[in-house]
């Protein structure tokens, strides 16, 4: 069976690791094995970096350290989980990738286009994701829905931001699904759950369809 990795990406509040994991669980009805991860994270060595990247400290995180950290956790993840997995015909559920470093350290930090599709040539020139499930909302809702979550514990180093800073993020995602669209799925994340989950499984199902058989 071919290996797949599809991709969930939005800003914060949208509903991504509720959603991936219903799609999880709609594709093993199916039979399919899935493989769900996170970044930054996924492996030991990726989880100690995105300990780093999300914790808020008295000492500021330049943007290049940040970027470097990103790649770094990435390199490992792919390496020891994303291809293993995708190898012996799994479907791997990442919660964010690459966009996400595009949408943030660049859009969101102003970081240039160029320095990360440099960093994309060193790490993963191959691998890009083959679909993308982008979840958008307006940024006033994922904010209420992230302070929601997030009760009592506060929130991370990148959920401080302003407002500004998560429109810039939201805008950089609907820029790479406008240049990518034939591997990007935008998906409305402002409604109730299960339309969500609805439109998900309607992403999803073209690729399951057509999946080869094992041998």
């Amino acid at each position: 069976m071919q290996g797949r990795f599809i991709t969930f990406e939005g800003g914060e509040g949208v509903g991504k690791s509720t959603q991936i994991r219903r799609a999880a669980a709609w594709l093993e009805a199916a039979g399919v094995e899935v493989v769900l991860t996170r970044e930054p994270g996924g492996t030991p060595r990726a989880e100690q970096l995105r300990r780093i990247l999300l914790e808020r400290t008295d000492e500021p995180m330049p943007q290049s350290c940040e970027l470097l950290l990103m790649f770094a956790a990435r390199a490992s993840h792919l390496a020891n989980l994303i291809e293993p997995a995708v190898a012996r015909g799994a479907w791997v559920l990442c919660d964010r990738f690459t966009d996400a470093t595009y949408a943030y350290q660049g859009g969101g930090r102003g970081v240039p286009t160029a320095a990360i599709d440099a960093l994309v040539r060193i790490v993963h020139p191959q691998r890009q994701p083959d679909l993308t499930v982008l979840l958008d909302a307006p940024i006033a809702i994922g904010m209420a829905r992230a302070r929601v979550r997030n009760g009592t514990d506060g929130p991370d180093r990148f959920e401080s931001e302003r407002a500004e800073f998560f429109e810039r993020v939201r805008q950089g995602y609907l820029q790479r699904a406008a240049q990518e669209s034939a591997r990007f799925r935008v998906v409305d994340a402002s409604g109730e759950l299960e339309h969500v989950a609805a439109a998900i499984r309607a992403a999803l199902q073209p690729m399951l369809v057509t999946r080869s058989p094992s041998r």
